[in-house]
Parts: C-alpha cells; structure tokens; sequence
C-alpha cells in the first residue's frame, strides 16, 4: 500500500512557529530518519507519543437521523494514567556532537521524540521508536551516539564547562545523564521481544552499565563486600513494546531497564539503585549498631567494676562477697556469701524441731501432766 508522507518547508515551520506562539527549534525538522523508513516509521512515533498521554477519546457529535428509535449511549473506555501533555512533546529534536542544535554536524543524532514532564517527575526523557527495520547493533549504536552528545561539554556564561544537553532541559537529579526509552513496535511475540530488547542491551552495556566502587575507609564497621554503583557517564536505558504501552499505560510495570531484572512502572524503572547514597545510609546504620554494642559493652563493664569495688570477705568462709545475689537481689553490706547463707538456713529448721520436740516431751511427761492424770 503507498503511503505519501508531508512534510513542512523551513519556512512553513517558522510560520507554524509564529502561529503557536513557540521556538522554531520545537516545531521539529523535516522528518529526514522517518523519509529514509516510510511515513510508517512517522506513524508510529504519534502512536508512542498517544500512548504515552492516554488521552481520553473524545465523544463525537450525533449524526442526525430520520428514524425515532433511540440512539444507544455511547460507553467511552477508560484508559489508563499517561504521562505529561502535548505541548512537552518534540520530535526530530537535533543532539549535535558538533555543531549547534539549529545546525548539526554530519554524524549527530535526531531524536524521535524529547518529553519534559517535570510535573510526573520526568524532567526529560528522550524516546527511540524501532520498527524491526534495522539491526539490534545499529540500535545500540544509537545509545552510543546519545552519550557522545550528552558527554559534549560547553562554555557557559560564566566560563564554566557545563554539558549541552543541560543548556537546554533540566537535571533530574538521579544522576548519569538523561534517560532514553526505546519503544519497539512490531508485532511479534512475547519472546521475540525479549529477545531484541537483550541483544540491544548486551550490544549497548558500555554505555548503560555503571560502576562498582568500593570505600577505601579503614573504618572497622566497612564490608569488605560492600560499595555502590557510580552512575557518572552512563546512559539510562529503558525498554517497552508498544501495545504494552497503550494497554497499560506508562505507569504501569511495562518497562524493563538496562541492569535490572524485571517489569516496573517508569518511575521505578528510572530509578538509580544500590547509589552510594544508599552505602552511606547503610554505613550509618551499620555505624549505629556499633555504637550501641559499643555502649552496651561500656555498660557491662561498668557494672563489673562497681561489683568489684563494693565486694567483702565473707565472714564465715572469707571468699568474695558481691553486693547484688545472682537473682539480682540486694545483699547487706557485711553479710555472709550465698553458700554459707544457704548453709545456715538449712541448718535452723532441724534446730527449732528438736526444741519443740523437747518441750512437748517435758509437757506430757513432767510432775504436773502427772498431776492432770491423777
């Protein structure tokens, strides 16, 4: 089937430009990747972007008709939460390794799609749409090319090197630099994608793998074991199919990110894990707990010192007497140890029998149980 593809001149841009009030950089380039592929590849980033936002589907206005019958309602169905608003949106967006965005050298990248949705917490997320029509390794080439720009370094007015990309979008604060999502929209199975979306990841591991450090502290609450992963210089990379997108949404556990294991919404998916913040935080905790066993140490110790100090030679047998018995009792100062103490007790009942067993014998025996017989 043929398809004809339209594309703005440079001054139909500029027009468009001054009609909706924006920059002519942000009316897009003339589409140059998306004529090389056919206007499906054209097609296919206004599918990404539509299922990115969710919009709504908007209700159409009755057809007027001759007959009286009633016109069932319409039930609309409900999409999921998207992800920021049309006017965030890009496309073509030149990344110049050299040269200057309106005019980018041979060998700078076009970005299908650019959003800025600070109000989801997505400063910038850069989107690669894939139609299956190139190899798994030209596509990693592209992250490739998207760290060389955002590694590109300019002055700024203050005469500072800072990096391109943020002369023009924000910092998300995550660390690395901005993220790209790659969407892949051919129709294949569940397998094949996973398939595609590993082999990208495994052609593309220098540019998205951070690395391990580890604390060179001699502090003796450090895991040999431990460290955090340095995210600087590396490309997020997130990866989604495109019908999985439009059924659930952005925010739903349709992205698998480059290094981690499963399907997460793209908040978590764009999260940085095992960060050196995260190893401070753990070595505060394990600083904590050493401090505590330290002080609880300290603590037994005292106690053992006052014993010591307070103790006295058992009067009956001369050994050690500790103020406090092992039940925790108090003992009074000068008292006989707990051995001799146990001795002398058991000893007095056997005493005050033998009495009571004499005075009886006296009573029933004596001159005057004799006298109470008689």
């Amino acid at each position: 089937m043929r398809r004809d593809l339209w594309n703005l001149t440079t001054a139909g841009l500029a027009a468009a430009a001054s009609e909706l009030g924006r920059p002519v950089r942000e009316m897009g380039g003339t589409a140059r990747d998306a004529a090389k592929a056919g206007a499906a590849h054209a097609l296919a980033v206004t599918d990404t972007i539509d299922a990115f936002r969710q919009s709504p589907p908007l209700p159409t206005k009755p057809v007027a008709r001759r007959t009286t019958r009633p016109v069932p309602e319409r039930v609309l169905p409900v999409r999921p939460r998207g992800l920021g608003h049309l006017r965030g949106w890009e496309t073509e967006v030149a990344l110049p390794v050299t040269g200057t965005f309106m005019t980018p050298a041979r060998g700078s990248r076009r970005a299908d799609a650019v959003l800025t949705a600070p109000e989801d917490q997505v400063p910038v997320l850069f989107v690669e749409v894939d139609n299956h029509t190139e190899p798994a390794a030209v596509v990693a080439a592209k992250i490739d090319r998207y760290q060389r720009f955002f590694g590109r370094q300019v002055k700024s007015d203050r005469g500072r090197d800072v990096p391109l990309w943020s002369t023009l979008w924000d910092d998300s604060g995550r660390g690395g630099f901005p993220p790209v999502a790659l969407v892949f929209t051919k129709d294949v199975g569940a397998q094949a994608r996973m398939n595609r979306i590993k082999a990208v990841r495994d052609l593309s591991r220098t540019c998205w793998q951070p690395r391990w450090q580890k604390s060179h502290s001699w502090s003796s609450n450090a895991s040999e074991d431990d460290g955090w992963w340095d995210f600087a210089g590396t490309v997020p990379v997130i990866a989604t199919h495109l019908d999985q997108l439009r059924t659930h949404g952005p925010h739903g556990p349709v992205w698998w990110r480059f290094g981690h294991s499963d399907w997460q919404p793209i908040t978590d998916a764009l999260a940085n894990t095992g960060t050196e913040d995260e190893y401070r935080a753990r070595e505060d905790q394990r600083r904590e707990r050493e401090a505590q066993e330290e002080r609880r140490r300290q603590e037994r110790e005292e106690e053992l010192r006052r014993r010591e100090a307070g103790k006295w030679a058992c009067p009956s047998c001369g050994g050690p007497v500790y103020p406090g018995d092992a039940s925790g009792a108090p003992v009074a100062t000068g008292s006989p140890c707990t051995a001799c103490r146990t001795l002398t007790d058991s000893q007095q009942p056997a005493t005050t029998e033998r009495a009571v067993t004499a005075a009886e014998a006296a009573e029933s025996n004596g001159i005057l149980a004799r006298l109470r017989r008689g």
